[in-house]
């Protein structure tokens, strides 16, 4: 990359502010395994802009999408701006680039909880979709068969749940902590549960050649007398962060700071996520191994009110409170990370 365009990219980074068309975010002394690109990032009103993350190997046509609660119009938008460009395609075919993607390059889905903003893109693309595995917790599959894809709600795309089933899609239960090979590809996957209100979320880990990226789905704090699902999770992945296997995570800061602790919906403020990053810290040895860690945060309430933008309020509260160098950046739609 040309010495201008890195010197652009360093401040815009600097700035919190996202790339130009097509033009990835890379990170300061980064040699990138993942490219990540961002169909949707935020919750609540933004029914064309919910969570939904394609996770590619660089150099490969294989790739996961963490959950799907936009997937047809983040599709479309990305490939409107250039950043599906890089992904390889079949030549001389009448699909668009974005239609390629979703049904050649996309092997799998990874399904953090059954709520709508995680789940809707995956029902409205799915007639045009071809035949994927989901994976996603037992608890979190069993939904999806009975009261998603059952006939009444949608048509039946998975192999288990109401008759006649179309079959489209093959519900892969996991177990938790428990590593499984992606079908058709090089990636291998690792789930853990999270808690988030009265339902089951999800942690998943992918791994690639050595290399790692953690998605969380939405997750509230551990609560002292909860299961404490969070400190479970990062004990687990400590020893990945010591050695530096595992240096980008996407998690979820909902509300700002100034959300009443009754309000969550079993959410993160940026203060909640402080907090449980710190104790990373102290599972790692110490806060200089998660110092320079990057943390996408997604998940962002979108709301009604006029004022300031809560994305901005949001990043705000996080760089007051980080005393720990964590990298934040502000997940945009459409947006290109390699990590």
């Amino acid at each position: 990359m040309p010495l201008h365009h890195l010197k652009t990219l360093r401040t815009r980074l600097q700035k919190n502010q996202p790339a130009s068309q097509g033009t990835p975010v890379t990170f300061a002394g980064a040699c990138p395994t993942f490219e990540v690109i961002a169909l949707g990032v935020r919750s609540g009103v933004a029914d064309g802009n919910l969570s939904s993350y394609l996770i590619r190997p660089l150099g490969t046509n294989e790739a996961v999408l963490c959950d799907a609660g936009t997937l047809g119009n983040g599709l479309k938008r990305a490939e409107a701006k250039g950043v599906l460009n890089d992904i390889p395609i079949m030549p001389n075919s009448a699909l668009s680039r974005a239609g390629h993607v979703l049904k050649q390059t996309v092997r799998a889905y990874l399904i953090s909880h059954s709520h709508l903003d995680h789940v809707a893109g995956l029902v409205f693309t799915s007639p045009e979709d071809t035949a994927k595995p989901l994976y996603a917790l037992s608890q979190t599959n069993a939904i999806l068969a009975e009261h998603l894809f059952n006939n009444r709600v949608w048509g039946a795309m998975g192999d288990k749940g109401p008759e006649p089933r179309i079959g489209k899609y093959s519900y892969h239960n996991m177990e938790p902590g428990q590593a499984q090979i992606v079908q058709g590809t090089g990636l291998t996957i690792t789930a853990w549960p999270l808690s988030h209100a009265s339902t089951t979320s999800t942690a998943f880990l992918i791994q690639h050649e050595g290399q790692a990226i953690l998605y969380l789905g939405d997750t509230q704090a551990d609560q002292a007398d909860g299961p404490r699902n969070l400190h479970k999770l990062w004990e687990a992945i400590a020893p990945l962060v010591q050695n530096n296997t595992l240096n980008t995570i996407i998690m979820g800061a909902t509300y700002p700071d100034s959300q009443p602790d009754d309000a969550l919906c079993g959410q993160l403020r940026p203060k909640d996520l402080l907090a449980s990053l710190r104790e990373l810290g102290h599972i790692c040895g110490g806060r200089h191994h998660i110092r320079g860690l990057r943390v996408i945060i997604t998940h962002v309430k979108e709301t009604f009110h006029d004022g300031e933008c809560p994305t901005q309020q949001i990043y705000r509260d996080l760089q007051e409170g980080n005393d720990i160098g964590i990298h934040f950046l502000m997940a945009e739609q459409s947006a290109r990370y390699l990590v």
